[in-house]
């Protein structure tokens, strides 16, 4: 006699798919809180490489101006809107408020590390012709940086794809302890501390996967990133009317690149780990 009636259990708890639900990056650039108001004007000032003078010969000091340059980040308004009926929720797998809610945070935030990174990958100076994850690449952009005077603070960051991660831990000076106290192949997290550099491995880069990968090594005073007082909305509610639940997240920001001496484009050729 063959057995009948199996039962089918479905899981109540969803299981969270792949995708960057956090900003990774705008911890890395200069933020300003806007009260209220629809531009942001961060202000970069500095001597404009002057030299000390010695007293003229009239006995005066030869005065001069301080080099001022105000850069305007504009605010624009982003959403992400997701709408279920309560029939929907009601007969569908999983928490459909919480699933709702959580997704539309996620594409909000993809979308404040989309407006930074835009901003960064406008930089002019790069390490030349795109080459495999190394030391060398490394120091070639750290050098590019300090050569404009731009200050090893601790505040370098550096932007890079899973491919160049994968190349720098087959680098004796990544991954040995004889060179580094990180443990790369020891559960470390996802940004660490090296070569003077604060790294963050990125998912979504220009070119990631490919031959063209753009990896950005920068100081955090080269960007600025405005955003309204409270940043980011999240709302999760009721429509009486026509029966439907919705979530809503919600951000005015912008962001406006300061100073392009402080951005090097690291070319990367992230192709030989891509998926085949």
């Amino acid at each position: 006699m063959s057995e009948t009636a199996f039962q089918t259990q479905y899981r109540q708890e969803f299981v969270a798919g792949f995708e960057q639900r956090q900003s990774l990056v705008r911890h890395a650039v200069t933020t300003e809180a806007v009260i209220k108001a629809n531009s942001a004007v961060f202000l970069v000032a500095d001597s404009g490489d002057a030299e000390a003078v010695t007293r003229g010969v009239n006995g005066l000091i030869p005065a001069r101006a301080d080099n001022l340059t105000q850069y305007t980040a504009t605010l624009v308004e982003w959403h992400d809107l997701v709408r279920r009926t309560s029939f929907n929720i009601f007969a569908s797998q999983g928490d459909g408020r919480r699933i709702m809610q959580e997704t539309s945070m996620a594409v909000v935030n993809r979308k404040i590390d989309d407006d930074i990174i835009t901003e960064l990958a406008t930089g002019t100076q790069d390490t030349g012709t795109a080459a495999t994850g190394s030391l060398s690449m490394a120091m070639h952009a750290l050098t590019i940086l300090g050569n404009n005077d731009v200050p090893m603070d601790g505040n370098i960051y550096a932007l890079i794809t899973p491919a160049m991660l994968a190349y720098l831990m087959q680098t004796k000076e990544f991954a040995s302890a004889d060179y580094t106290g990180n443990r790369p192949f020891d559960g470390s997290p996802m940004t660490f501390k090296w070569a003077m550099c604060n790294w963050i491995v990125h998912p979504n880069l220009p070119g990631k996967g490919t031959s063209a990968e753009k990896c950005i090594m920068f100081h955090k005073n080269a960007v600025g990133h405005a955003a309204n007082v409270g940043e980011m909305q999240s709302v999760v509610d009721y429509d009486k009317e026509h029966d439907y639940s919705f979530a809503r997240c919600s951000i005015f920001m912008g962001a406006k690149l300061l100073q392009n001496s402080g951005i090097v484009i690291m070319n990367h050729d992230g192709s030989g780990f891509a998926a085949s």
